[in-house]
């Protein structure tokens, strides 16, 4: 016996005290009742959801904001199923988070026990490491080594198994130290190397993508822009990543991407990505860019070296995190005559025409025209969450992301993220405005997390656009089988009535002069809200029709 001899559960719960964890997410379960004993004492908040897929997509969230591990338990067997679509987001979105499951009885594994699972097996194609504790004693060494390897290189998600006795037994064993990810500088030779790339360039372009970057490595990357002339796009749902009304912002590589910008990165003689992976949103099907060996010069910043020359052959490959790469940029020296002045200036004139009308769609609700009012009357510092649908084209096309932290969605394209993501988001900055966009099918999978907005009284708002189908699925539908309608059509509740059933505010905005005054309404109840926004389906894309798509193809298929 020692003067720190604990139980495994509380010497779980004294690793995250130690690695400063201030929030915790979970649906509590049998499988670990100890450890949830233990946080009884601890100082850090508990958010008990509702379900464990959206759990751990707050804790996804909470790492986007904090830059630290999310962290989130849940219970064997259904519980850690649950939790896998959280921790896929987080393996594609590369977000550090750090999933505790319960296990069976350490005598009772292999036999088939109640709710055992292999999570190895289940876990090992997509988490960065998955773990089981089977000493009590290690818990300080494991817990530690999960921060840093989720945190460091590409981050990602851990995923750690708490066997049931394990948590019972006793060690005596100090505490981990506090866990700094390792940056990773380019070196001086690299730098060098890309000024003379960019001083000989013509055409040249920055794309900012990837996790990792702050508000201070946003700033660096914005005076190096400044400082060099050159026109900055981002990468797919990585839009706070720069300012969008910065006067060199370029655009989003996205769906429904500016024609005008993929035609100017297809012109250009320099790319500069820098933290992205360039994956095939992105990279518009992985036909932006030659592979392996893309016709542009091609510089590639990224903090992992498994991601240099994983799909890209780079004319200059840069090993280096976000944070670290953006403060050596300061070193760098625009050349004396900048062959490509005036690219900048272009490029932001031909975002604000792509961005700045709304486009009429079918109905009469003009989704664009509520997005451009909701740029002007949201605050700078709001977030904004959404999940997946073609409902997300008008947030990024047509709102204005203008700080770091600002944008909470899914580079993985998962449907449910916005509610679960606007919970974590109030829980960790309750002072700001947390605005969170669902279609009609999106709120449906991970809706029941409204719930736990109102039990913790945390004021989002929650816009659901219902059209009444699985509008991306109908939009393919319609081009690969027109007028051969199935499995994508949608009866929904009363969306606004549902939010007062849960002792949130509601609202039901049936044309585009009805959305503010409901916005307006539901900001200013207090409450979490719903407001419950009805499209029309045949508006699928703000430039697209179903109609029209299926017109389309059906005279392709003449």
């Amino acid at each position: 016996m020692t003067s720190n001899d604990r139980t495994g559960a509380r010497i779980v719960v004294d690793q995250l005290v130690a690695q400063g964890v201030q929030h915790v997410f979970c649906v509590p379960g049998e499988s670990y009742l100890s450890v949830l004993d233990a946080f009884h004492d601890a100082e850090i908040e508990i958010t008990v959801c509702r379900q464990e897929g959206g759990a751990t997509m707050m804790a996804d969230a909470s790492a986007r904001l904090t830059g630290r591990p999310g962290v989130v338990f849940v219970t064997r067997g259904p519980g850690a199923t649950n939790a896998s679509p959280g921790i896929h987001i987080a393996e594609h979105d590369s977000s550090p988070v750090i999933l505790f499951i319960g296990q069976v009885q350490r005598d009772m594994r292999g036999r088939g026990a109640f709710q055992e699972m292999d999570y190895e097996s289940v876990y090992g194609s997509f988490a960065k490491w998955v773990v089981e504790i089977d000493d009590a004693a290690r818990i300080p060494e494991i817990v530690s080594r999960a921060f840093h390897v989720a945190m460091q290189g590409r981050p990602g998600p851990v995923v750690i198994a708490l066997p049931e006795d394990m948590q019972n037994d006793r060690a005596g064993v100090a505490d981990a130290l506090r866990v700094e990810p390792a940056p990773t500088w380019p070196g001086q030779t690299q730098m060098a190397e890309l000024q003379k790339m960019i001083w000989a360039a013509e055409r040249p372009i920055v794309i900012i993508g990837g996790s990792g970057w702050t508000a201070a490595a946003s700033a660096s990357a914005q005076r190096f822009a400044e400082r060099f002339e050159l026109p900055v796009a981002v990468s797919f749902r990585r839009l706070s990543a720069f300012n969008g009304d910065h006067p060199h912002f370029a655009g989003e590589l996205a769906i429904g991407m500016n024609p005008k910008l993929r035609a100017r990165i297809e012109a250009s003689d320099l790319v500069l990505l820098f933290g992205g992976r360039m994956a095939e949103i992105p990279s518009q099907g992985y036909e932006l860019f030659d592979i392996p060996t893309p016709r542009q010069k091609f510089v590639h910043v990224h903090a992992s070296a498994e991601e240099l020359g994983r799909v890209y052959q780079p004319t200059l490959a840069i090993h280096a995190t976000p944070a670290a790469f953006a403060a050596a940029l300061e070193s760098l020296q625009p050349p004396n005559v900048i062959k490509w002045s005036g690219a900048a200036r272009d490029a932001s004139a031909d975002y604000h025409a792509f961005t700045d009308v709304a486009p009429a769609i079918p109905g009469a609700v003009q989704l664009g025209e509520i997005m451009l009012w909701l740029r002007e009357r949201l605050p700078n510092d709001a977030i904004i969450c959404n999940g997946a649908g073609n409902y997300t084209i008008w947030i990024g096309r047509f709102l204005r992301f203008r700080q770091h932290g600002t944008q909470l969605a899914p580079v993985s394209g998962s449907m449910g993220f916005g509610v679960p993501a606007a919970v974590a988001a109030k829980r960790i900055c309750p002072d700001r405005v947390v605005v969170s966009f669902s279609g009609d099918g999106c709120f449906l999978m991970n809706g029941q997390e409204f719930a736990t907005a109102v039990q913790y009284g945390l004021p989002i708002i929650c816009i659901v656009v219902d059209n009444g189908v699985y509008g991306t699925i109908r939009m393919h539908q319609e081009r690969r089988f027109p007028g051969r309608v199935s499995a994508t059509d949608l009866r929904n509740p009363d969306f606004a009535a549902m939010a007062r059933a849960y002792g949130g505010h509601g609202e039901t905005v049936e044309r585009t002069d009805e959305f503010a005054p409901a916005f307006e309404r539901a900001l200013a109840s207090g409450r979490p809200a719903i407001i419950h926004v009805k499209v029309e389906a045949e508006a699928s894309t703000p430039t697209a029709t179903i109609s029209g798509m299926r017109a389309a193809a059906l005279a392709a298929k003449k």
